[in-house]
């Protein structure tokens, strides 16, 4: 067996990913499921022999010096895959996620048309949150791709690694991969305000450098794209200023309230159909006069409420997002109240769907 196969059979299976451990066969995740291959279980050699060829020195020393590394592989007819190796039990395992050779649009991915809205700033700072496996990635380069097709714009990314390729239309696109072509993200960072980007993703928003450069290069014109890890969009306000001293806080809320146009949080679903065997389920945030207002003022704790009267602007939160896939049929009434913040609002909610109008009596 060698890797190649396995990387076919998960685009011919559809696989989102791929489990390697010793003392496991192979394990794909399907429409969310872990499926074991039917073989026999991998031993130390099994998965050495599988791994390590496609690991390069970069990988090899992060590996030795961290016990794990991140890296991208390419194979033709069958797409990308980011693969994290790393050591469990003194053995290596691996974690493969696939990618697909082209970029979805909105309608493939089921993501609300309003993300739309997202391509068409000219300048400031849209993050997108949700836990790892959530499709932020995608969703990311679906807006981008957008951008690529409508505007004539010099777009720079930082990845690590990267994942999908992205193909010149209208565009100007510049992918850049830590360890490869630039040696960290901190350089990365440095530089990337030098070479004349009107649009910049900036990958894991995962400090406060990394926030003050977004947030700079907001300011001087740039439409900055990132992601963050965050509960949900009301809550991601908070998540940031807490990467913060508190002597920082007016600054950086002042900075958030101007700049900031967009807040996304994601959640993917097990769909009720197998047509349709994953759906996201997206919260957003637009940065109304109202929520902006309640930034500056230190108001965190009513952003949330905000969010979810608001109708006019875009704006949905988690409780109308899942009202919504359940009356069409797309998610259960289990998968919905399991990944509501507050399930017992939603299920009052799910009492006053109207048959008549579908909407909230």
């Amino acid at each position: 067996m060698r890797i190649h196969e396995l990387f076919l059979a998960m685009s011919k299976h559809n696989a989102s990913d791929l489990h390697l451990k010793v003392g496991e066969p192979p394990i794909f995740r399907i429409n969310g499921e872990l499926v074991r291959m039917k073989s026999a279980v991998l031993t130390t050699e099994d998965t050495d022999a599988l791994l390590i060829p496609i690991m390069g020195d970069r990988a090899k020393a992060e590996l030795e010096s961290r016990g794990y590394a991140d890296f991208s592989q390419a194979l033709e007819g069958a797409g990308r895959y980011r693969c994290n190796v790393f050591r469990s039990c003194g053995r290596l395992s691996g974690a493969i996620r696939r990618v697909k050779l082209e970029v979805p649009t909105y309608d493939q991915l089921h993501l609300p048309p309003q993300l739309a809205k997202c391509a068409a700033y000219e300048q400031g700072l849209v993050l997108i949150g949700g836990i790892t496996g959530s499709g932020k990635s995608t969703t990311i380069a679906s807006v981008l791709n957008d951008i690529n097709h409508k505007r004539r714009a010099h777009i720079i990314t930082i990845e690590d690694p990267v994942e999908f390729l992205f193909t010149d239309d209208k565009a100007l696109i510049n992918q850049r991969e830590i360890g490869i072509d630039v040696v960290n993200f901190a350089e990365a960072l440095r530089s990337a305000v030098r070479e004349d980007p009107d649009v910049m993703l900036l990958g894991e928003m995962r400090d406060a450098e990394t926030f003050e450069t977004a947030l700079t290069a907001a300011e001087t014109g740039h439409l900055v794209f990132g992601t963050i890890h965050s509960s949900g969009a009301a809550q991601t306000i908070g998540r940031i200023l807490d990467l913060f001293p508190v002597a920082k806080h007016e600054q950086i809320r002042t900075a958030l309230a101007f700049n900031l146009r967009c807040v996304i949080n994601q959640k993917l679903l097990q769909g009720a159909t197998k047509d349709v065997p994953q759906v996201p389920a997206v919260e957003v945030m637009f940065i109304t006069p109202v929520i902006k207002k309640m930034i500056l003022e230190g108001e965190d704790m009513k952003v949330a409420d905000a969010l979810g009267k608001d109708t006019e602007n875009g704006c949905q939160n988690y409780n109308r997002v899942l009202t919504q896939l359940y009356k069409e049929h797309k998610i259960t009434m289990e998968t919905a109240l399991n990944a509501a913040p507050n399930p017992e609002e939603l299920r009052m909610a799910m009492r006053g769907i109207s048959i008549s109008d579908g909407g909230i009596v």
